[in-house]
């Protein structure tokens, strides 16, 4: 292994290191964080790190040369081996270690890898956190040292975790488990047979090239199969987890896809009338239903930038029972440990239809429903993208629009909302739209695809 000294900074995103493997991220780059990340915990007074892996086909190769890294800058660094991102995140708590690095590009093409990580506060790096890393290693200035590793097995300890605190009703669940044959195949089995439902898995082999679909719960047709076994099956609900365990998405008993402010609606209206703190956190990108629905419950709505490092600090830096985003990723503080893990906020939903007779789609009865559009993606570069959003943004100053700029640009209207942002995870912007009527949500999404489409050169 041998230090990079030419790594493309645009593989250090906003809140991870994400890049296509092996033009951006091999072996020796992985080494050179590992190095890099070991000095500096040592500079912050620490010795030990967690590491773990997803199941991706070019994970296992940067794993070994990670490692290596880690140990010589003299670190002791706790194994976990192949593992979700919610395993590594529960390792880290279970070891006390607030320290470490996993490897994944979570729902990224079988191409990608890359690196979340922590260095303290079991908070994973974010912003000028990871602008100051990269700077870091440009520096070349790493500790040696003869460290270890230590293999550790945290699944027992996890499963626990995840079950200790729910109760099931009377009603046996019927339930279908779409792990898209991503890291959540290694463990679904064994924790879904410590619950008293009925389930069937699909997509079960632990495959990183994802060979029936791309493992991202958001995207509705990525979930065309599994809307198809639950009405064959006359299942309750279907469950799907994307490539690293961190996000899951919702397909009801009549097939239809539930975006995740819907799922939140469900999981506010359960636990609002429980919980002391009644504010819940969402993303810019979810609907005006999960605002309306929160008001209407009494509790206040927080509305706050994509990413969950961003979210998930959030939500514990204000001490809220729970939030989440659009994409999937849902905290819950109120019994569980508020990192995302989307076998546990798939447990939440069994554990509420287990308790009622009620559907997914009846339990979402009353809600205010608006015309939108799905999560939109307009191929950008890393370059442009955030010039594009700054654009926007002058525009809609000029028009005296009522925009918040926590995140991009969402701009409210009296009768819908528009959405656009720099995606963190690719070169791409990101837009949603929102209206009352068809008519006026077509007229909100022409304004801004104008804008994107003339920015965007």
């Amino acid at each position: 292994m041998e230090i990079n000294r030419d790594i493309n900074k645009y593989i250090f995103r906003s809140y991870d290191i994400r890049g296509v493997v092996p033009t951006d991220i091999n072996a020796n780059v992985a080494y050179t964080i590992g190095r890099a990340f070991g000095s500096k915990l040592h500079d912050l007074g620490k010795d030990k790190c967690v590491v773990g892996h997803d199941n991706r086909i070019s994970s296992p190769n940067l794993h070994q040369a990670l490692l290596q890294g880690l140990i010589e800058s003299g670190l002791t660094v706790y194994d976990l081996g192949l593992t979700t991102t919610p395993m590594y995140y529960f390792g880290c708590i279970d070891l006390k270690i607030d320290a470490g690095i996993m490897i994944t590009a979570s729902h990224n093409p079988k191409d990608e890898n890359g690196f979340k990580f922590a260095f303290s506060n079991y908070q994973n790096a974010k912003g000028k956190e990871i602008e100051d890393f990269y700077n870091y290693i440009k520096e070349n200035t790493f500790h040696e040292g003869v460290g270890s590793i230590i293999k550790k097995d945290v699944k027992d300890n996890y499963i626990k975790a995840l079950l200790d605190n729910i109760k099931l009703g009377k009603r046996k669940v019927k339930v279908v488990l779409d792990p898209g044959n991503g890291t959540t195949a290694v463990i679904l089995d064994d924790i879904f047979k410590n619950l008293d439902v009925t389930y069937k898995i699909i997509n079960k082999e632990s495959d990183g090239t994802f060979p029936n679909h791309h493992p991202d719960p958001s995207i509705e047709s990525n979930l065309s199969e599994l809307k198809d076994v639950v009405k064959e099956t006359n299942a309750d609900v279907g469950l799907a987890f994307d490539g690293d365990g961190d996000r899951v998405g919702v397909i009801s008993n009549l097939g239809n896809f539930i975006p995740i402010d819907y799922y939140m609606i469900i999981i506010i209206r359960d636990i609002i009338n429980k919980v002391s703190n009644k504010t819940f956190l969402y993303d810019v990108k979810c609907s005006k239903s999960l605002e309306d629905e929160i008001i209407k419950l009494g509790g206040t709505p927080y509305c706050y930038r994509t990413g969950n490092s961003y979210t998930k600090a959030k939500v514990k830096e204000l001490d809220l029972a729970f939030g989440g985003e659009l994409s999937g990723h849902v905290y819950f503080r109120d019994k569980f440990l508020g990192f995302d893990s989307g076998i546990y906020a798939a447990i939440r939903l069994i554990e509420i239809l287990s308790n009622t007779n009620k559907t997914v789609e009846e339990l979402l009865d009353g809600i205010n429903r608006y015309y939108q559009t799905p999560e939109m993606k307009y191929k950008s570069t890393d370059e442009m993208k955030n010039t594009v959003v700054e654009e926007i943004k002058k525009y809609c100053e000029e028009k005296k629009y009522n925009i918040n700029t926590i995140d991009g640009v969402r701009v409210t209207f009296e009768y819908g909302w528009a959405s656009v942002r720099a995606s963190n995870t690719g070169p791409n912007l990101t837009a949603r739209y929102e209206a009352t009527t068809e008519e006026l949500l077509e007229k909100i999404k022409n304004e801004f695809e104008t804008l994107i489409t003339k920015y965007n050169n």
